[in-house]
């Protein structure tokens, strides 16, 4: 049994709302849970749940015009007799939490980019935090610095120390922030979605880099993901959030395999839907019946060579594709997975000719046309064939023009082919809206109105308008909630199937081309390095490369922990 002198941090009855002038949005309403040493307890949901709010109200930064209305925050021991400190009561610019901030509990944000200094280099900004809290010299605290650098496994600590957060990879800023957060030794770790704009390979990484700090300093660890894959490795303890309430609280064995609450049962439902191949995915007859709608043969794209910042060093060209092959069926749905660089959205870009291909071609055969190669197409030559190749882009929010309404959105491309106007037009944008689960009201309103999934679903039906033989799908999922991401699938799956459409699909989740593609190409610095069919790669991959991918796969199952064996690719020297 746990005892009281190991809680380090006790929430009761948080409230955190937002005053917009006309409604109050109770983004945290009377929430409890408790952080005990050496335990991590993560905190899951959908978007909008209030996960984030309720870490920037432990460190009391809520930002406008977001407030702390009731409830305590106790940080114990931290009070002037020894006992609990309540950080809901302090001044949020008071000397007294600045001096919590970083000493006592630290916090990694989710993207390490916007929360680093660009103009100041990684160690500029380690030994900063460590001289705000303690008194060291410079030269101390570059050793300190230097040492942290060194336990969060970042190569040659000395250099990197005087490395600018650019120069690093998604995976080494990451790591770089979690050195910045843990250099003062704090009895709490705040993880905001730490891992979710990572690789998986890179993200069990960092996983198993915070269950060895964390066994090394004892600390007690608040992880905030929407993965559950992620809860079922390093969780002790859960807390389910549902709009702004903790619905359920237990165990991660408890948690995952006793579900009390219904939303907590919808949760896991959607996880484990996505670790089976869909009900909707047919295969394509391997015969090759159906005919081949794309061969993309040695195609190549280099980005010309640079002079990096300050004019360190001349680079050369870079190779985002090289020797690139495969082939499309009609009908079929092509995986393209890989880690953040393997040149994934590179090559969907040129496939739809938004990027020019250095070599190669992408032989075209839309059903009424005579074949055609893309690849040596000027841009205009190119714009007629965009009636039958369509793209779904990666973040619904940036890709929707908030200026403009769902049906200006919807209608663009009917409008600029020539194909509909005035009321016949309003009524193909209210048959497309339907078709993908929406109202057809919707059309008057604006993109900031609607959820992710829901925009997803507008961009959606702005691809299938023309109604396309081809669609390359770049990450279309990565940016849903879980319980978002099979409805999505699914979606693409029927209008595939009612309009005859083959897809290429962009993605680093193995789940999602697992439950959603008939075959799968690899890619490892732009090169494909496997291709088959999908349970095939899956189940039985070839490649030392895909090996690593897919071991590097959090399984939704706490009592998997520690059974699987991770492979790590020993990467090839670059050419």
């Amino acid at each position: 049994m746990t005892g009281t002198n190991d809680i380090v941090v006790e929430v009761r009855n948080l409230s955190t709302w937002f005053d917009t002038g006309r409604d109050v949005l109770k983004a945290v309403d009377g929430i409890d849970f408790t952080l005990r040493r050496g335990r991590t307890l993560c905190v899951v949901g959908e978007s909008g749940s209030g996960k984030s709010v309720t870490a920037r109200s432990i460190l009391n930064i809520v930002p406008k015009p977001g407030r702390i209305v009731g409830g305590d925050i106790l940080l114990h021991g931290a009070g002037p007799d020894g006992g609990p400190l309540n950080l809901a009561a302090l001044d949020p610019k008071g000397r007294q939490i600045r001096a919590i901030r970083g000493r006592d509990i630290g916090m990694i944000f989710q993207e390490p980019m916007s929360s680093l200094s660009p103009v100041h280099t990684i160690g500029q900004q380690i030994i900063e935090t460590i001289r705000l809290h303690e008194r060291m010299s410079k030269k101390e605290a570059r050793e300190r610095a230097i040492e942290m650098l060194a336990q969060v496994k970042i190569p040659r600590p000395e250099r990197s120390i005087d490395s600018y957060p650019f120069e690093f990879s998604g995976g080494m800023r990451q790591r770089a922030m979690t050195a910045m957060a843990l250099v003062c030794n704090p009895k709490l770790l705040i993880a905001d979605e730490p891992t979710t704009a990572l690789d998986v390979t890179t993200q069990a990484e960092i996983l198993d880099l915070m269950r060895g700090l964390q066994s090394r300093h004892g600390m007690a660890m608040m992880f905030i993901t929407h993965d559950m894959g992620v809860v079922a490795e390093i969780a002790d303890d859960v807390a389910v959030m549902y709009h702004g309430k903790v619905v359920e609280t237990g165990s991660v064995d408890d948690i995952f395999f006793a579900p009390k609450h219904p939303y907590t049962k919808q949760l896991l439902n959607s996880v484990l839907a996505l670790e089976q191949r869909s009900h909707l995915a047919g295969k394509v007859g391997r015969d090759g019946s159906a005919g081949t709608i794309l061969e993309v043969s040695n195609l190549s794209m280099s980005y010309g060579g640079r002079r990096t910042l300050f004019g360190r060093q001349q680079e050369g060209p870079l190779k985002a594709l090289d020797d690139v092959s495969f082939s499309l069926r009609r009908g079929e749905t092509l995986g393209i997975v890989g880690e953040s660089g393997s040149g994934k959205t590179t090559l969907g870009r040129c496939i739809m000719r938004i990027l020019d291909p250095t070599a190669g071609s992408i032989l075209f055969r839309p059903k009424d046309a005579p074949p055609v190669d893309l690849a040596p197409l000027p841009r205009s030559a190119v714009k007629p064939y965009w009636r039958d190749m369509r793209m779904i882009f990666q973040d619904p929010f940036s890709s929707l023009n908030p200026r403009m309404t769902v049906l200006q959105i919807v209608a663009e491309p009917l409008r600029n082919h020539g194909i509909a106007s005035g009321h016949e037009l309003e009524e193909r944008v209210a048959e497309l809206l339907r078709r993908v689960g929406l109202p057809p009201e919707a059309m008057r309103r604006y993109p900031h109105a609607f959820s992710g999934g829901q925009r997803q679903r507008i961009g959606v039906a702005r691809a299938i308008a023309l109604k396309p033989q081809l669609i390359v799908a770049d990450e279309a999922t990565s940016a849903l909630d879980v319980s978002l991401r099979a409805q999505v699938l699914d979606l693409l799956l029927e209008l595939g199937q009612e309009l005859d459409m083959s897809y290429v699909f962009i993605s680093h989740d193995i789940g999602v081309i697992r439950y959603m593609c008939d075959r799968v190409a690899v890619m490892h610095r732009g090169r494909i390095v496997e291709i088959g069919e999908t349970q095939s790669v899956c189940d039985d991959p070839q490649h030392p490369y895909t090996k690593s991918l897919i071991s590097a796969v959090p399984k939704p199952d706490p009592r998997l922990r520690g059974t699987k064996n991770r492979i790590r690719y020993e990467m090839e020297p670059a050419t």
